[in-house]
């Protein structure tokens, strides 16, 4: 028993590596476990055995910051001009989308606050302990270091443990490792310090469960002290970068807020010094500066973003934050995990060699369906293929059922596979197991490797074997040929060895099947008749090389990230089209090499093999710090803080754990690769109507400002009212614009090549169409301007052509602005939605100039018919001259692909 004396604390990797004399005494405990007494002190020592969560930010610091947003402030302050103004009705709308972006933003960081409240409710609620030289069964939060805890199937383990005892104990470590099969557990291993968690086969940590066997450990490592802990950590410590989306905004804002300030200082300047009334130049200014700010900006932004999420949430995607559909847009790399993600997590039977002859089966996880093929020929199972699988499914404790629309295992996944593979083959378990039961058997264990289960057959008593082969085939004397059961010489042993070391090349797990008949317990461990091999493998989603494929035609690269062995993961990833040119890396490999080395090949790496929390982030910071967009997929826990860091975070929806989707910012909600493409497409999509929007809306507004901008300097009469601005704006930003946020994607969206976030939104071809848009139509209305007053035609009469002009040109371009290469005459009507908008907006206009009512507030006048036709030609002319420049800049891009 522990005296109460002080403890020698160690890192938290090196327990592993010690001898449990050595661990009794760096822990001053012993078999028999603490006292409690010793158990509270240490408890006072060291704290409750739970997972810390980061100090808080309070709910109003988080809604204060919202009003940080450059936007949100531009559109205060055109609320108050408006107000200043008389627009009550534009005031109230402004008012609505600043509390809707406000309370959005609320919402989404508060959220993002949870995801370690979800590890901590992953701990265990109770353990059994040794204290006081008895069991006693205490809140898991009250485990100390030193404490033995006591093991069965079935149990979470409460905290990192180095086991004391192991009687055929396996350990399901898929969320904190990776790992697909429950890991086999061994107290008496002695553990090189180098071995990642994922290799230590004399410890077991916090947040996994024992699947079979039981055990006891000596608690090592409690609360965040665990690996789980160090996860926690990470989380904390991680910052959730902006969105190329949120970046570029503020870059808008703060350009737009300078513009609107200078307009108003030279507006009012030149008209005051031209001789008008500084009030009413004041005026002037301000509408200016009005029609500069894009009040619709976040409402279109936000619901570009709302109905991408819709349409994705039918594609099976779920979004935690709204931005980051544009982000995934945008996405360079996806980093994913395999087991789960771009597999099924279901073990199945590939590949049969049974009576020196290779036999295939098609299907893939726990659906029975699947064929049998022998010389890439469908042919129905032969007797030996029967009686193989028969024996495998007999000597198997797992059943498979169908539940909540989908096959789903219960027992050991790989003992699944062999009743599937059965089953394919018209073996249903249920009916094996009532006509041949069950009367003793020899259980599975570490060390035998093999399990032995004895079956009445019609009266006679009949053994079948499975294990590894390197135990099954010595015990062999006899194996199935295909003329019947035969002398198994040592050449045929070896032959059927290598047979087995070819599926393990394969990267699958391969157990041999054998049986004996008549069989006792005392003797049906030799002299076995060998039935066959089954190799086994957890199968790739059938979809998901279609989703690569998909991928690398986007520019997409795909990389591999899983805590799985290096030959299973190449083998996964050649089948997918996953590994062509690149190379694979273990986490030792990785851990050898320093930040500088690393950052020379991380470009070359397509597959990471047994790596640990720690090495999945630094892939995503070194593939960032490259200058990629990284999007990281997965499922367990040990996947949350490299999704937290990635710009991007896909949690799996099914498989995925709760600290998974709230480290996220989306989810898979069928777990499928495939929804991970469609919502790449949905945020490129979303992008480019932003694109559209901002195109159509900053060119509309630098042809107003030019055109009054060239009017005051050319010394002529403003050519359009304060309140004829105001309604341009409110036109031009309103339903038109509206309707391009929900505009159909271009045809070859996936075949570009992802968007640099660093270029913004306005690149080169992007600035280049605004303006020749912009000047064109500020050049073309102050010459019909011009013209009309020169034509004998009153000032009213020439301001309003000037005024109807104006927007009619705005119309077209708002078609022309559907794409920044493309032609209008590409699918010209494909958007109903900008159709309709259209349509309201010219009875809208003709109610304006129609209206006696409205003649006097918008200085309008009744046009006549040779009027609007000239109106509509000027108008017509930003067709051709937008046509014109998308034709060069698109020989431009082909040119500069052909460099390439």
């Amino acid at each position: 028993m522990a005296i109460s004396t002080p403890m020698r604390t160690e890192p938290r990797s090196r327990w592993h590596t010690y001898e449990l004399a050595e661990v009794y005494t760096r822990l001053n405990s012993s078999p028999d476990g603490l006292t409690s007494t010793e158990a509270a002190n240490r408890l006072a020592q060291y704290g409750p055995n739970e997972l810390q969560a980061a100090a808080r930010i309070s709910p109003w610091a988080i809604l204060l910051a919202q009003f940080q947003n450059v936007l949100i402030i531009i559109l205060l302050i055109a609320t108050g001009l408006s107000l200043f103004l008389g627009h009550g009705i534009e005031s109230i709308a402004i008012i609505v989308i600043v509390l809707f972006a406000v309370l959005l933003g609320f919402v989404q960081e508060y959220r993002a606050e949870r995801a370690i409240e979800a590890l901590r409710r992953l701990a265990a609620p109770n353990a059994t302990v040794l204290r006081d030289n008895s069991e006693q069964a205490v809140p898991a939060r009250e485990l100390v270091p030193g404490d033995i805890v006591l093991l069965r199937a079935g149990d979470r383990i409460p905290a990192d443990l180095r086991l004391i005892e192991a009687v055929n104990l396996q350990i399901e470590e898929a969320a904190l490792t990776g790992e697909s099969l429950p890991v086999e557990k061994s107290a008496d291993a002695i553990i090189p310090p180098e071995a990642p968690v994922a290799e230590r086969k004399n410890m077991v940590y916090a947040g996994t469960s024992v699947s079979y066997g039981r055990g006891r450990g000596i608690v090592v490592a409690t609360g965040m002290q665990t690996e789980f802990g160090a996860i926690a950590s990470m989380l904390q410590t991680i910052e959730t970068g902006r969105t190329p989306l949120q970046d570029n905004l503020d870059r808008v804002g703060h350009t737009l807020a300078r513009a609107a300030l200078i307009i108003v200082a030279v507006i009012t300047l030149l008209g005051f010094w031209r001789g008008q009334p500084l009030v009413e130049m004041i005026i002037f200014g301000i509408a200016l500066a009005v029609a500069v700010v894009p009040e619709a900006l976040p409402a279109v932004v936000t619901i570009s973003l709302a109905i991408g999420v819709q349409r994705m949430v039918k594609r099976n995607a779920l979004m935690r934050r709204l931005p980051a559909v544009e982000t995934l847009g945008s996405t360079s790399v996806i980093c994913t995990d395999k087991t789960g993600t771009l597999t099924k997590d279901e073990m199945t039977a590939r590949r049969l060699f049974v009576a020196d002859e290779w036999w295939e089966i098609t299907g893939s996880g726990y659906a029975p369906v699947g064929e049998f093929r022998r010389n890439d020929q469908p042919e129905q199972p032969d007797a030996a293929v029967q009686h193989l699988l028969r024996g495998a499914a007999l000597a198997s404790d797992a059943r498979v059922t169908f539940r909540d629309e989908r096959w789903q295992a219960q027992g050991d996944p790989t003992e699944a596979a062999l009743v599937v593979a059965a089953a394919k083959a018209g073996l249903m378990v249920d009916e094996l197991v009532a006509q041949t039961p069950r009367v003793a058997e020899i259980p599975f264990s570490s060390e035998t490797k093999r399990m032995i289960t004895l079956h009445n057959e019609r009266g006679v008593t009949v053994a079948y074997a499975k294990g590894a082969p390197e135990v099954i085939v010595p015990a062999c004397s006899h194996w199935l040929t295909p003329t019947g059961p035969a002398p198994f010489t040592p050449s045929d042993q070896a032959r059927v060895l290598n047979a087995a070391q070819t599926m393990a090349g394969a990267a699958l797990r391969v157990l041999a099947i054998a049986t004996k008949a008549p069989a006792t317990l005392n003797d049906a461990e030799h002299d076995l008749t060998l039935l066959g091999l089954v190799g086994m493998i957890d199968p790739p989603r059938p979809e998901a090389k279609t989703a690569i494929q998909t991928c690398q035609q986007a520019g997409i690269r795909v990389v591999m990230i899983t805590g799985d062995h290096p030959l299973t993961a190449t083998a996964i990833a050649r089948e997918l089209g996953l590994l062509t040119h690149g190379r694979v890396m273990t986490g030792v490999e990785l851990d050898a090499l320093n930040d500088d080395d690393f950052a020379r090949i991380v470009e070359t790496v397509d597959v990471y093999a047994r790596v640990a929390p720690a090495h999945k982030l630094r892939v995503v910071t070194a593939l960032q710090q490259k200058g990629y967009v990284v999007a990281m997929t997965g499922d367990g826990v040990n996947d949350a803080p490299a999704l937290k860091k990635a710009d991007i975070g896909i949690a799996m929806g099914i498989t995925g754990t709760d600290v998974t989707k709230e480290a996220a910012a989306m989810t898979i909600t069928d777990d499928n690769f495939a929804s991970i493409v469609a919502a790449v497409e949905e945020g490129r999509r979303i992008f480019g109507n932003i694109k559209k929007y901002l195109m159509y809306l900053l060119s509309s507004n630098i042809g107003e400002i030019t055109l009054m901008a060239g009017a005051t300097l050319a010394g002529l009469p403003l050519p359009l009212t304060a309140v004829q601005i105001l309604y341009v704006n409110l036109a031009t930003d309103g339903l038109p614009a509206l309707a391009l946020a929900v505009d159909p994607p271009d045809d070859d969206l996936m075949r570009q090549p992802p968007r640099d976030p660093r270029r913004g939104i306005f690149t080169r071809p992007v600035v280049g169409l605004m303006l020749i848009g912009g000047l064109w139509s500020a050049l073309v209305n102050l010459s019909l301007f011009v013209w009309a007053l020169q034509s004998g035609r009153g000032m009213i009469e020439a301001m309003t052509m000037t005024f109807v002009s104006l927007v009619l040109i705005q119309f077209f371009k708002a078609y022309n602005f559907r794409s920044d290469h493309l032609s209008v005459f590409h699918r010209p009507f494909a958007n109903r939605w900008l159709n309709l908008a259209i349509v309201w907006e010219l009875l809208l206009l003709a109610g304006v100039v129609y209206l006696p009512f409205l003649h006097e507030p918008f200085g309008t006048f009744p046009l006549t018919i040779n009027d609007w036709l000239i109106v509509a030609l000027v108008a017509l002319t930003i067709v051709p001259v937008l046509e014109i420049a998308k034709w060069i800049l698109r020989q431009e891009r082909q040119a500069s692909v052909r460099t390439a």
